[in-house]
């Protein structure tokens, strides 16, 4: 149940009656009336912009249809008030009726409540974290792991088709310099002093183990052989010793792909994905051969000062054309992404987000124009020349890029080292080991992506309210606390039966279990919203405000015991309030779900 769709129906019913009294136009476009939460909740309950749409099509005064359509909705026996504000805002009051109806609603949909079919189904493809293969993961991808995962998890909550995708940059020099250093350990597991690692190698000892498992698998066969034969063995390898090392990080995370996707794959077992891609942009007319202006301020490895096969990107507002094959005929590292693109496009996805962090920020135009390019899109600029947003729009699938911030580490407010065990960086599972998943997941979805995070060590571990995991858990926590006391001073205490509630609803009266009612009420419409917005952030933001009025609610009941869940002499508003908790559970536990966090029964 889905209050504002609810309401906005009725609005939609009142506004057809005007018509059929000859009250409004007949060919009035109603796609733009909106029922929406009320800024002020002094207010009202619901706030409707109907007149303030209509009135220049309708040739009326917005305040002229406000008052119409008042007089129509107070008709309805749900509308407790329907009042007229300002130039034509209209403000609703319901019922409590209204209200107990979606504690009904919430009890009896269970975990379906707050679903939604808003993506329709729709194909949806969600890349992140798609780091090199070149060891464990570090705290720098933590964030963008646990953004895209819990962004998918809200897609599909949100009724979208979603996979989930991991791409291995296994084609690039850095996959060469992991081979290069896991040999250098497989002399080591051979009994050779390799002495210092040489600086441009990986350094940590997770290289160790991949080294001792390629002396046992090979021996001493290798140490002979030229580079340009061993290589491409032992780059092989030691991806596919490092890769479930990826895969064990992120599962303590409770993280998951659909797909690992290999770039190495695009120009494998005789097919050219690249040369596929080029060839679509070709056709296009969006290729030619040309040169480059060397980049103003620094070197670009993808620059030379020959004639290259080259996408006309400008032509989607980037700031200069990209090179796709070099005058050698070889590809750049950007003909890749091209490629790998293109075949997301083929393999049917309608929307592609792609999760970059803060250091990719200057690759999103080239790849937003080659979204463009394939599917006849736009990317809209400002009067500036500036990006307006980073996804296209217009054409027959769109590419939204979201941006994550640095995370840094903090402990009691000072800047916290932690033991390196990969030799140069902190590593996600350090951090995971350190706090426990669930803290991290939170926090790292408890701001905007793009704003820059510290993560206090102390502060995420401390149970107070100024710590939002805890707070959000323990309402979770205290909920079932309640239910489990309820039953213990009443052994038969029922108050839903075959999915129906069978408590007494009405006797909810108090303004403080209206609100909580109320703050339920809006979950479906948050997941719709912050599904559409790609913005995984306004759920943990709600969850805490929801267990913040919970908590409020509660510490009311310690100073006004007629207000407690459990009155011994008194079954029915027993009864009736522990609807309401279960009902707030629910809610609480659908939403830490999505987020990929934990609904614990109870706090240790």
């Amino acid at each position: 149940m889905n209050v504002f769709a609810e309401v906005e129906a009725r609005v939609l019913a009142a506004l057809k009656g005007l018509q059929a009294k000859g009250m409004l136009p007949e060919d009035l476009d109603f796609g733009a009336v909106a029922v929406e939460q009320p800024r002020d909740s002094s207010h009202g309950d619901l706030a409707c912009n109907a007149a303030m749409v209509l009135a220049k099509a309708a040739k009326m005064k917005p305040r002229d249809i406000a008052e119409a359509l008042s007089s129509s909705l107070k008709t309805d026996p749900d509308v407790a008030s329907a009042e007229v504000a300002g130039p034509g805002f209209l403000n609703l009051r319901m019922r409590d009726g209204f209200w107990h109806d979606v504690v009904g609603a919430i009890l009896a949909q269970g975990p379906k409540f707050g679903a939604s079919g808003t993506g329709a189904g729709e194909r949806t493809n969600v890349e992140y974290v798609s780091a090199n293969p070149t060891g464990p993961m570090h705290v720098g991808h933590c964030r963008g792991a646990v953004f895209g995962d819990a962004l998918a998890n809200l897609l599909a909550f949100a009724g979208y088709d979603v996979t989930r995708e991991y791409y291995i940059n296994d084609a690039g020099g850095q996959v060469d310099v992991l081979a290069r250093s896991v040999f250098l350990r497989y002399r080591e597991a051979l009994g050779e002093d390799i002495g210092e690692i040489p600086a441009g190698l990986y350094p940590g000892d997770y290289l160790k183990p991949v080294g001792a498992a390629l002396a046992k698998e090979h021996g001493a066969a290798l140490i002979n052989m030229p580079e340009e034969r061993w290589l491409p063995l032992v780059r092989s390898f030691a991806i596919d010793q490092i890769m479930p090392m990826i895969r064990d990080d992120l599962a303590a995370l409770n993280i998951r792909h659909d797909v690992f996707f290999s770039e190495a794959s695009l120009t494998r077992g005789g097919t050219d994905k690249v040369q596929a891609a080029v060839a679509e942009l070709r056709k296009r007319g969006l290729i030619f051969e040309g040169r480059l202006e060397k980049p103003k301020g620094h070197d670009d490895e993808e620059w030379e000062d020959r004639e290259q096969t080259l996408f006309r990107s400008t032509e989607y507002g980037d700031e200069a054309d990209r090179a796709l094959m070099k005058s050698d005929g070889t590809y750049t590292y950007f003909a890749g992404d091209v490629a790998y693109h293109y075949d997301k496009l083929q393999r049917g996805f309608r929307h592609l987000i792609n999760v970059f962090g803060a250091d990719h920020i200057g690759y999103i135009p080239r790849m937003l124009a080659t979204i463009a390019a394939f599917t006849d899109g736009q990317v809209e600029r400002d009067a500036k020349g500036k990006l307006k947003h980073w996804h296209t729009t217009g054409g027959t699938a769109d590419l939204d890029i979201k941006v994550v911030n640095l995370v840094k580490l903090f402990k009691n407010g000072e800047p916290y080292k932690m033991s390196k065990r990969a030799g140069t960086f902190v590593t996600l599972r350090d951090v995971v080991d350190e706090v426990g998943g669930d803290p991290v997941r939170f926090m790292m979805l408890y701001r905007k992506e793009l704003e820059p995070l510290d993560f206090d060590f102390a502060k995420v571990t401390e149970q107070s309210k100024d710590n939002p995991v805890f707070y959000v858990q323990y309402a979770h926590a205290r909920a079932a606390s309640v239910l489990r006391n309820a039953r213990e001073a009443f052994a038969d205490l029922e108050f839903v039966r075959d999915g129906t509630v069978s408590a007494d609803l009405a006797l909810l009266t108090d303004a403080g279990e209206l609100d909580l009612i109320k703050k339920a009420a809006f979950f479906p419409a948050l997941i719709e919203g912050a599904a559409r917005a790609h913005e995984p952030h306004r759920l943990a933001f709600y969850l805490y405000d929801l267990a913040s009025a919970f908590h409020g609610h509660w510490t009311r009941g310690n100073d006004l015991p007629q207000l407690r869940v459990i009155q011994a002499d008194d079954r029915a508003i027993t009864a009736a309030r522990c609807a309401l908790v279960a009902s707030l559970q629910q809610v609480l536990s659908s939403g830490l779900t999505v987020l990929g966090v934990g609904a614990p029964e109870a706090m240790r």
